[in-house]
């Protein structure tokens, strides 16, 4: 079962379906994702997990294989974990974001079918990475998105973000683009899963606790 690509027994070609979106604000990232996980034409799941917390301040959206994405998410987990007890500091975004690119490029003969983001804060403040299967990894200074709803998600991004956002101005923006990614990607869907992190913290927000106004920005 995947996220992303599956091989429709009919028809022998691969369909996909996912949405993820970061962004970055004033303090912090915003990451969000919808929660659908399908298989050819059947809805897997409506409850798919697509945001992982990897280390105090860093959290990490995965597409692609189920298998392949959480395992991914289980080592970058012990391995942001070891580092802390052996350093006895925290993981930069940067290096958990280099160590992700490492690992998935050492595989690239046997790859991870997986498109990952990588998004926290460190004392350098708030960072957002886009990595790919064969461990290329883009710093994003300001918004990205994956999956096959991205380019409703990147239309509304685009024309909406701007510098200095506040935390729920940035959630808002990625509550309207995930939703938007829904309303036209039939592989996105089943609702808004969305994580705020700061220096403070890792923050979970239920979809019913969003703050008032972010599913309704005025156009």
């Amino acid at each position: 079962m995947f996220w992303g690509d599956y091989m429709n027994e009919g028809y022998q070609e691969p369909l996909k379906g996912t949405t993820t979106v970061g962004l970055v604000f004033d303090g912090g990232v915003v990451l969000a994702t919808e929660k659908r996980a399908t298989m050819g034409y059947m809805i897997a799941s409506r409850k798919a997990k697509k945001v992982y917390q990897i280390a105090d301040r860093i959290g990490m959206t995965i597409a692609g294989g189920v298998g392949d994405a959480q395992q991914m998410a289980r080592i970058m987990t012990v391995e942001c974990s070891l580092y802390a007890i052996r350093r006895g500091r925290q993981m930069s975004v940067a290096a958990a974001s280099t160590l992700l690119s490492n690992i998935l490029n050492n595989n690239r003969y046997y790859p991870f079918y997986v498109q990952l983001l990588v998004g926290g804060v460190d004392e350098g403040g708030p960072g957002l990475y886009s990595v790919d299967a064969l461990g290329g990894a883009t710093k994003e200074e300001e918004v990205v998105a994956t999956g096959s709803g991205s380019p409703m998600a990147y239309g509304v991004l685009e024309d909406r973000y701007r510098k200095g956002m506040t935390r729920d101005e940035a959630v808002g923006l990625a509550v309207r683009a995930v939703r938007a990614a829904i309303k036209r990607d039939v592989g996105s869907g089943e609702g808004v899963y969305v994580v705020v992190i700061t220096k403070d913290g890792y923050l979970e927000i239920p979809e019913d606790e969003l703050p008032e106004g972010a599913t309704k920005i005025p156009a």
